[in-house]
């Protein structure tokens, strides 16, 4: 559809639903790597483009992130598209326009546009059953098996909580972890509330390969990445290794930029395990911009366009700590995108955050003017300072009032860190567990997530679940312990003793895994 008519389609959706319910940033960056596009605006454009790239290239040192890279799009023309910092700390290697990072979840849009051209086709329909083209699939209630839709599963309304734990630590494949859905309780009623959710992209994922018959990386390739040119776009880590300019993930420990371990979302790869970089962003979002065209040949109908970038459901505003600064009218979500409005304007965007990788896309569709941002070291929010800075610089009307979004979300971040923790967290260093430390081992069950195994190592427990959580544990209080897992930073867990001399049950992430070995 003409990009014109963008925010009419959001007015008209938000009324149906509303019914219904950078910069002032001090030192620079030792490396940014040149590699600057030629602007094609006026000198207008070019000045603020230059000033843009100085202050992102200060940016990136002052918010600590190992590297980043930036594209800026505007009237199909590409403003930037740059590389700063490193791909890796203590190495040489600067990140270019290039270089490939994790994109996370704004892979889901993808996934949505996948199955808007298999609606054209006629092979999918938006508000057919899951069970049309997944007969086994399965949830917990009959009822909501029957009637989940194609729709439900890409606007984070079928009534499940987050389950991220079925793939982020365990070994299960992915045919095991759909199966496993039919276990996960509900966490609020069918379609009467709205949690962030992973595992039902990977669903969509399967209903792409079903209807078209090709997997979903083969679609993706063939049918969106060949058409755009974005030939150093992958689908998944486990193609990435060994490929060339690639950058690693990193995180904050102790106030230091260290590297972590690349967590694989190739189990539900739908929802977020493609790897690219800012130059072929650069072409999806021109594309998008374009109302789904490419050298003016449509990908997806105009109808189908429109739906994927149209409000589905009210979304958590929550989600995004920046919107306490931006402070939008409304939030909603679409088929794989966030909606808001910004200064009287639509915007489309959507973050991705993979242990040490952060992303983000954001696009004023009226203006024809879009920012994509990625980043080497977890939730960097410097993103959101990035993409609010292009709104204001290059898509804001006259007059608009500025802000050193830098700053205030520095700030922000600040506050958020020195809040006091909640008194149920407060560790009681002179309880000791209420059991011989022997007692603690055994292996624990949940029907859904599997196993956590416990044993003992001198004087030390230590825990592992599947391939992803795997530590010692330390007594914190009573009989909750800290883990420190490999590569994953720390997390408690809390044994239930049973009154008599023994452990019935532990608790990991909000979960509760209960003992299968007998009690002694």
């Amino acid at each position: 559809m003409p990009i014109s008519s963008v925010s009419r389609v959001f007015r008209t959706r938000l009324s149906v639903i509303a019914g219904a319910a950078l910069v002032t940033l001090g030192v620079a960056s030792p490396i940014a790597a040149q590699n600057v596009l030629p602007v094609k605006g006026g000198r207008g454009d070019q000045a603020v483009v230059a000033r843009l790239d100085a202050d992102i290239a200060a940016a990136v040192n002052v918010w600590k992130t190992a590297g980043l890279a930036v594209s800026i799009v505007r009237n199909d023309s590409v403003l930037l598209s740059k590389g700063y910092g490193l791909r890796e700390v203590g190495k040489p290697t600067p990140v270019d326009a290039d270089t490939r990072f994790a994109i996370g979840s704004t892979t889901k849009a993808m996934t949505s546009l996948a199955l808007a051209m298999l609606v054209d086709e006629g092979k999918v329909r938006w508000d057919a059953p899951v069970i049309e083209y997944l007969p086994a699939f399965k949830l917990s209630d009959p009822w909501v098996t029957r009637e989940l839709t194609v729709r439900d599963i890409l606007t984070h309304r079928a009534g499940l909580g987050n389950a991220d734990l079925l793939w982020t630590g365990t070994d299960f494949s992915s045919e095991e972890i759909l199966r496993r859905v039919a276990t996960v309780q509900p966490a609020y009623s069918f379609r009467a509330g709205w949690i962030y959710q992973n595992i039902m992209y990977a669903v969509a994922g399967a209903v792409v390969e079903a209807a078209s018959g090709k997997t979903w990386d083969a679609f993706l390739e063939q049918r969106i990445f060949a058409p755009l040119g974005m030939n150093g776009t992958i689908t998944r880590l486990s193609k990435v290794e060994g490929q060339p300019n690639v950058a690693s993930p990193h995180r904050m420990v102790n106030d230091s930029i260290r590297l972590t371990v690349n967590r694989a979302v190739d189990p539900v790869a739908a929802a977020g395990s493609v790897w690219s970089s800012v130059n072929d962003m650069a072409r999806w979002m021109r594309f998008v911009l374009d109302s789904g065209r490419v050298n003016g040949k449509r990908l997806v109908s105009e109808a189908n366009f429109k739906a994927w970038i149209s409000p589905q459901v009210v979304a958590d505003p929550s989600t995004y700590p920046a919107l306490e600064l931006s402070r939008p009218h409304f939030f909603l979500y679409g088929l794989g995108w966030f909606l808001q409005d910004y200064n009287g304007q639509a915007v489309v965007m959507h973050t991705g955050s993979i242990d040490g990788m952060s992303a983000l896309i954001g696009l004023i569709p009226d203006r024809k003017l879009g920012v994509y941002v990625l980043a080497n070291t977890d939730h960097v929010e410097l993103r959101h300072a990035i993409m609010y800075e292009v709104f204001d610089r290059l898509g804001g009307a006259a007059g608009t009032p500025k802000r050193d979004w830098s700053a205030d979300l520095l700030a922000l971040q600040a506050r958020e860190n020195q809040r006091p923790p909640q008194p149920a967290r407060v560790a009681n260093a002179n309880t000791k567990p209420t059991l011989p430390l022997a007692s603690y081992v055994a292996t624990y069950r949940n029907p859904t997530y599997g196993d956590v195994v416990i044993t003992l190592v001198g004087e030390t427990l230590h825990a592992r679940f599947g391939s992803g959580f795997d530590g010692d544990l330390t007594h914190a209080q009573y009989d909750t312990f800290r883990a420190r897992w490999s590569g994953r930073g720390e997390g408690n867990i809390t044994f239930r003793p049973d009154g008599n001399g023994r452990i019935l049950a532990l608790q990991l992430q909000g979960n509760l895994f209960t003992r299968l070995t007998p009690a002694r």
